[in-house]
């Protein structure tokens, strides 16, 4: 599996959220679904991008 640099995950992590400052709040959600589709077209593997949903909500438990 590739990874990614930690510096390049930095960098991925403060566009993000410049983005989402930038992003009117009433659009943040339709932004970050219209990502997530975005990324799964990219990562072409369904259970791929499951798993990585229930990583992430981890973080919500």
């Amino acid at each position: 599996m590739n990874t990614i640099s930690i510096p390049d995950l930095e960098k991925v992590y403060d566009l993000l959220a410049e983005t989402l400052d930038s992003v009117s709040e009433s659009k943040r959600e339709l932004f970050l679904v219209k990502l997530a589709l975005l990324s799964a077209n990219q990562i072409q593997d369904g259970a791929v991008f499951q798993d990585l949903v229930h990583q992430a909500k981890v973080f919500e438990d």
